[in-house]
């Protein structure tokens, strides 16, 4: 393929998505991550496209929301290794919130596994990964439906957060950034995303490499309130990934990174069966010596809570809240 031809094939993937890894594009125009990193300079340099963390994304420092069809093909061996990983963090018997995207489907469909889990979401992909695990309860908040990426938002979805208290919250979004936090584009999803956080004791943010130093319009978690990112190994060469996390870490944010060598780090939480992480996993965790800034209050609480006024004795389930 001539250097044409890749170059407009290239800009046409990040019209299309928004954002692109370097690696996917690679993967598509049939080339190295060099020539396309190449390619992607020269866009660069015409005002067509912008460079970011080992990608490329439309130009303006703020990118867009891509569809589900769009953002599933996207990054998919790292969105698989983040879910390993974050499974890992999940115990038997917790009450946790899930929030929607392609990231957390992945996570969900390992949660099947997990005995006594209680999973509250605004996401039909994650429901639906676990509607058939009988070990698990899922309890969907109500809303309105957004079709682009099968998620309940507006004021039901949120009214139906009030009151609720689970141990974490996993997230993902657009963007995440050491100064502003997790962002995405859509107004509604941000808010519903928000509300998720206030009920969570702490917050677990699910990004690959890509969505590092990436901004978008909505602010859903400050970067204080974040307890810990689960990322993927970035390439060698991209340097400024490497910088954003030690950001994230100088504020405080504990780093899990899928497919790092070397042994488990101290501090990270113990998976079902007492598998902390999957065997074919590594991670390395940055822990921050002192208390979490910015902690919500109650962390540490173990919960279990169902949305909702109690229809009879068999669902008169009210919040269960034990020091672990």
């Amino acid at each position: 393929m001539f250097a044409a031809e890749r170059r407009q094939l290239i800009l046409e993937m990040v019209r299309a998505n928004g954002a692109v890894s370097l690696r996917e594009l690679a993967r598509v125009v049939q080339t190295s991550e060099v020539t396309v990193r190449r390619d992607v300079r020269a866009l660069e340099a015409e005002g067509l496209l912008d460079r970011r963390h080992g990608g490329a994304v439309l130009p303006g420092g703020f990118t867009r929301e891509s569809g589900f069809p769009q953002k599933s093909h996207l990054a998919t061996a790292e969105k698989t290794a983040i879910a390993d990983l974050a499974a890992g963090f999940v115990e038997e018997g917790e009450a946790i919130v899930v929030g929607a995207g392609t990231t957390t489907q992945e996570l969900a469909r390992r949660l099947a596994r997990v005995p006594g889990l209680t999973v509250v979401t605004n996401s039909l992909l994650v429901a639906q990964a676990l509607a058939h695990a009988n070990r698990v309860e899922v309890v969907m908040t109500g809303g309105t439906l957004r079709g682009s990426n099968y998620a309940l938002v507006g004021s039901g979805a949120e009214q139906s957060l009030q009151g609720l208290r689970v141990s974490r919250a996993f997230l993902s979004g657009s963007g995440l950034t050491a100064e502003r936090g997790l962002s995405t584009s859509n107004m509604l999803s941000a808010s519903v995303d928000r509300a998720l956080v206030q009920a969570a004791a702490e917050v677990v943010v699910l990004a690959d490499h890509t969505k590092l130093g990436s901004d978008t319009m909505f602010q859903t978690v400050p970067t204080d309130v974040i307890t810990r990112l689960v990322t993927d190994e970035p390439p060698p060469h991209d340097d400024r990934a490497a910088t954003e996390l030690q950001a994230l870490a100088d504020q405080g944010v504990q780093i899990a990174v899928a497919g790092a060598t070397g042994g488990v780090g101290s501090g990270a939480g113990s998976g079902a069966g007492g598998d902390s992480v999957p065997p074919r996993q590594a991670r390395r965790d940055v822990a921050l010596p002192g208390p979490r800034r910015g902690a919500l209050p109650g962390a540490g609480l173990r919960s279990t809570a169902v949305l909702g006024e109690p229809t009879g004795p068999e669902r008169a389930r009210v919040a269960d809240m034990r020091r672990r």
